[in-house]
């Protein structure tokens, strides 16, 4: 093993400010925060951000624009929604709470009835037993105008797609009615079959603008990705990782998206800590307990045969 101490960088300059004093823990502590969600602002993330904060202070009027956050899946839809929620928390007066912005997930078998309850729930309003859809209605709207709710996030919306052609229908109106009904911006969040679903209704699809993000390759823009997660994580030494062979190698593993390319990278640093080598290169990028989709794939299917 690799003497920590050989290797010892005393003002870790390599890493980012916030890194440089997590360095400086112990390894148990410094494997912890290593496994922690992080934000990793590359500039179509930030760019995603930056259009939902404009959405959000539109002005109301009778017919809002809504977005479309498009990219495959694990590839940081949810981060950045997550990050603009944690902006927009919400927040308690004395007579009321305000819930800028509320995120629900589209239900596996989209109805009015099981969306109406996703949004209630998400609202930590009580439901009775057997409620009628417009009751659901009524309450979720009048809930949603309660607590000022200025913008409607849907993850997983290409679960639309799963429903019937008429309910499929029925639920493609119903996000029609709700940007009528209350002139708030939605914002849908999913697979390229979200796109296709809402591109069947010519008036919502002349209402959503699509933002996508694609899968990476290797170029300057992985490359300062690389630079970034290599400064997040607090290893002792530099992880040279940001080079047109090592983004390659990484995105070949990961196959491109983001999500995978951070699960693969946060268990190489891993390896380095427990390791001793300090930093991630070909040895810890070979002892990381990573497996990329395909092979997982592979290996479930190998199981049920």
């Amino acid at each position: 093993m690799v003497s920590v101490e050989e290797y010892k960088d005393p003002d870790f300059s390599h890493l980012h400010p916030s890194a440089q004093t997590v360095a400086r823990l112990p390894a148990a502590q410094r494997i912890d925060r290593i496994r922690a969600d992080r934000w990793i602002g590359y500039p179509k993330a930030v760019a995603a951000v930056d259009r939902l904060e404009t959405l959000l202070r539109w002005p109301r009027k009778q017919r809002m624009p809504n977005l479309l956050l498009i990219g495959p899946t694990n590839n940081g839809k949810s981060m950045i929604i997550e990050r603009f929620r944690r902006q927009h928390l919400p927040t308690t007066e004395p007579d009321r709470e305000h819930i800028p912005v509320l995120c629900v997930q589209m239900p596996s078998e989209p109805s009015p009835l099981r969306f109406y309850t996703a949004i209630l729930a998400a609202l930590g309003a009580p439901l009775r037993a057997r409620p009628r859809v417009v009751e659901l209605e009524h309450l979720a709207l009048s809930l949603l105008r309660e607590v000022g709710v200025q913008m409607l996030v849907i993850d997983e919306l290409h679960n639309v797609l799963a429903g019937r052609g008429g309910l499929r229908r029925e639920f493609l109106n119903l996000l029609r009615f709700l940007g009528n009904e209350l002139r708030i911006p939605l914002v849908g969040v999913g697979t390229r079959e979200a796109y296709l679903a809402v591109r069947s209704d010519d008036q919502l699809e002349n209402r959503f603008e699509p933002f996508v993000l694609p899968t990476w390759e290797a170029d300057e823009k992985t490359r300062s990705l690389l630079a970034s997660f290599a400064a997040a994580f607090p290893l002792h030494q530099p992880s040279l990782i940001d080079t047109d062979d090592m983004a390659r190698y990484l995105l070949a593993r990961s196959e491109g998206t983001i999500g995978e390319l951070a699960q693969l990278l946060t268990t190489a640093a891993v390896a380095a800590v427990e390791s001793g080598i300090e930093a991630i290169d070909h040895r810890t990028l070979t002892l990381a307990d990573y497996t990329g989709p395909s092979e997982r794939r592979r290996l479930f299917e190998r199981e049920l045969l």
